[in-house]
């Protein structure tokens, strides 16, 4: 007989007994007295399906199927260490004197809160899975807690890495949450990303066990997920019989590990010994709470370490920027491992929000439907409301188009005037102002922006609460992710629309400033949230700037991540010995001044672009471009290339072509006569080049769009080489700045 796995229930006494039954490969463990014996069947290794017998009787004996033989061996085994969340569940240590200073200690610890609080207002619609769902606070408590039992029931460890590859939805917050609260580490990604993309997480991080969304996604990396050693796999939607399962990985959907914990955890709360069968240890603030991912296939991955600390710091913190109450109504649309929206998510029910579940292809009707309080999104979506509103405004009649683009621009008017009677009129010029001038400027704003504030009235009524009634949010929209284009900020600044813009990254958990409903300062990300510093240094020499110089911004706070996961070398360079993370972009801080159109701004943060080599997208999706570019150096026909494409839609590119080689590759193709040594036109040349970028290219996760084509190569003498001829990226996007915007309108 060869078992595969057994599963042990702990002991009051040392002494165990182990019972391997036979034919069927049954296996189990148990104690001496009346404890539950669990057995795993491998007569069908899909299911991997639990079967409980109580056990009653002397050393050795049991009752068990006819068809079952029993052998029996005794062995000396030591207590399984059980971690927990201090506050969650508490009450299997029978603390229920602790302080309320011992509250959240761990990211799970919000839950129990949250359910004394808010406990039968609704906290999740999920309105899109099979079933669909409405859970409760005091539901969805009891949910994490069965599930963080039923994990380990069939084996999860403290400090063991489980896989969890799946989308947004109420059981993916309750596998996130249940997985913390056993002490275990999640690792997490979307359904969306490579199979290769996938299965590189999965051996770097050194997981052990995997949770996926659906067995299509299963089905997808089957094959080369099953030749891994892996203790068992959780489905959290569809059916098991979907599955293409070829190895002997035990599976269990969704429900069964919510009976498991729920028989278990009635075992241990009816038990008068628990804390004498096991080893109980309370989860550490300091603890790593899950990896996240930011790099993609290639080069080395980087999987950052945030621990309940950080994660909690962003929930204690967030309400300066989104004051949220209870009932309000959220609609959740980003994928759940941006940490973004993982932190925003954890803070609002905190709060006893209602969040609804959408996705991007349902967003628009879902806003009209439900009417949220709150969105928080990337700032493409805010750009894909925007380009709504105006494909509509120009698809009206004549005479409504104009009336409604003659209120637009009013209104723009309005709001600058607005801000520079109200000091929130951004500038970098430490010097301020004298007082005559800054009253006069003042006065000035003032006088205009009365006599336009009954057309600014007026066009609210007869335009924008039309348009603010098909968007569907109430308070505020919150963006972040990326920058947000200037032309859609203001436009909803003009129509009466908040939107706060907020700057953070993965390694930050990720928030670190933000603008207000109070203090939105348009152009900036706001002010550092609480127990935030910031300080802007020189790329060279490391020498703090001045508020208003441009420099690398670097951040520090509760809230930066523990390092870099097996990586100690790139979190040396990313993270200093006093606790300052490098965030690699380029911004500055705006001076304080006591008067003056700028008097309110002082402090507020202002991003440039990025220093480091990764590209944003407006998807709020991270583009390596050294991939790219060392990709289409291949080709003899390009010289030198930068990847364009910070906050934008799609990536480009500024090439310098081998002009001779080009003029030969056109003559082949018969495109200029042989003998004209100066008859490949600009547009031809551009027209070649883009060829050889998608021929050589193809392979790459992300394509290349449009194109400049630069006159000169980039060199040392023209400051765009550095001496150790790299390309500075930052000098080329500055100077081709004005094509740039051309490019991408």
């Amino acid at each position: 007989m060869n078992p595969i796995s057994t599963v042990s229930a702990s002991a009051s006494v040392n002494q165990m007994a182990t019972f391997f039954l036979a034919p069927n490969y049954v296996l189990g463990s148990s104690s001496d007295y009346g404890h539950t014996l669990q057995f795993r069947s491998n007569n069908n290794s899909r299911s991997g399906e639990l079967f409980h017998r109580k056990w009653h009787g002397s050393r050795g004996g049991i009752s068990v199927s006819r068809g079952f033989r029993v052998l029996c061996q005794f062995k000396t085994e030591e207590k399984q260490i059980r971690r927990h969340s201090p506050f969650l569940e508490r009450v299997l240590l029978d603390d229920s004197d602790a302080s309320e200073s011992d509250k959240w200690k761990a990211v799970p610890d919000i839950w129990r809160s949250s359910a004394a609080k808010y406990g039968d207002l609704v906290a999740l619609v999920d309105p899109y899975h099979d079933p669909p769902s409405s859970i409760t606070y005091k539901q969805l408590e009891q949910e994490i807690l069965d599930f963080a039992e039923g994990m380990r029931v069939v084996g999860v460890k403290p400090d063991e890495k489980i896989a969890l590859f799946a989308d947004n939805s109420c059981r993916w917050l309750v596998a996130d949450q249940g997985i913390m609260a056993t002490g275990a580490i999640n690792v997490v990604r979307g359904s969306r990303s490579s199979v290769e993309e996938l299965l590189q997480i999965y051996n770097h991080s050194d997981s052990v066990a995997l949770a996926v969304d659906s067995p299509e996604l299963f089905n997808r990396i089957s094959e080369e997920f099953c030749s891994k050693a892996m203790k068992f796999i959780v489905l959290l939607w569809g059916e098991k019989s979907s599955l293409k399962n070829e190895g002997n990985v035990p599976i269990f959907d969704y429900k069964e590990i919510l009976d498991l914990g729920r028989e278990s955890r009635k075992s241990l709360l009816d038990s008068d010994d628990k804390q004498q069968s096991d080893t109980y240890e309370v989860i550490k603030s300091d603890d790593v709470a899950t990896l996240v991912y930011t790099s993609g296939t290639s080069g080395n991955p980087k999987g950052v370490m945030l621990t309940h600390r950080n994660l909690l710091h962003q929930i204690k913190n967030l309400w300066d920027a989104v004051p949220c109450v209870g009932g309000d109504k959220f609609l959740s649309m980003l994928p759940p491992w941006h940490c973004y929206e993982r932190a925003c998510e954890y803070f609002a029910f905190t709060c006893g929000v209602e969040q609804f579940y959408t996705s991007v292809r349902k967003m628009k009707d879902d806003l009209r439907k439900y009417q949220p309080t709150y969105i928080i999104s990337v700032p493409l979506v805010y750009e894909s409301l925007y380009s709504g509103i105006q494909k509509q405004i120009s698809s009206a009649s004549t005479v409504r188009k104009l009336i409604a683009l003659t209120f637009i621009r009013i209104s723009m008017a309005y709001m600058e005037f607005k801000r520079i009677y109200e000091g929130k009129y951004l500038t970098r010029n430490p010097k301020q102002s004298s007082y005559l001038v800054s009253v006069a400027d003042w006065l000035w704003a003032r006088i205009i922006a009365a006599f336009l504030w009954p057309l600014h009235v007026l066009g609210k009524k007869l335009v924008y609460s039309k348009i603010q009634s098909a968007i569907g949010i109430s308070k505020a929209g919150i963006s972040g992710g990326g920058c947000l284009p200037s032309h859609v900020d203001k436009f909803f600044e003009a129509i009466d629309m908040k939107l706060l813009n907020g700057y953070g990254l993965t390694e930050t958990s990720p928030v670190v400033a933000s603008r207000r409903l109070n203090f939105n300062v348009i152009g900036s990300v706001g002010l550092p949230i609480r127990h935030t510093e910031f300080k802007v240094v020189d790329s060279e020499t490391g020498e703090v700037l001045s508020p208003g110089l441009s420099g690398i911004l670097k951040v520090r706070g509760p809230q930066v991540m523990k390092g870099y996961y097996k990586n100690p070398g790139t979190t040396k360079k990313a993270l200093d010995d006093d606790g300052w993370l490098d965030t690699g972009d380029i911004g500055w801080i705006a001076p304080h001044h006591s008067i003056g159109r700028s008097r309110c701004c002082g402090g507020v943060v202002v991003l440039e672009g990025r220093a480091k080599d990764t590209i944003v997208l407006l998807t709020g999706e991270n583009v390596e471009p050294v991939e790219i570019e060392e990709a289409a150096l291949r080709s003899s026909l390009i010289q030198q290339i930068v990847v364009i494409g910070q906050d934008q839609r799609r990536l480009g590119a500024i090439v310098v072509p081998n002009k001779e080689e080009a003029l030969l590759a056109a003559k082949k193709l018969a495109a200029v006569d042989a003998a004209d040594a100066s008859g490949l036109s600009n547009d031809r040349l551009t027209s070649l080049v883009y060829e050889e970028l998608r021929k050589w290219t193809s392979g790459c996760s992300f394509q290349i769009g449009p194109i400049i084509i630069a006159d000169e190569p980039f060199t040392i003498d023209s400051g765009l080489m550095t001496p150790t001829m790299k390309i500075r990226r930052d000098r080329v996007v500055a100077q081709y700045k004005e094509q740039i915007d051309n490019l991408f309108k």
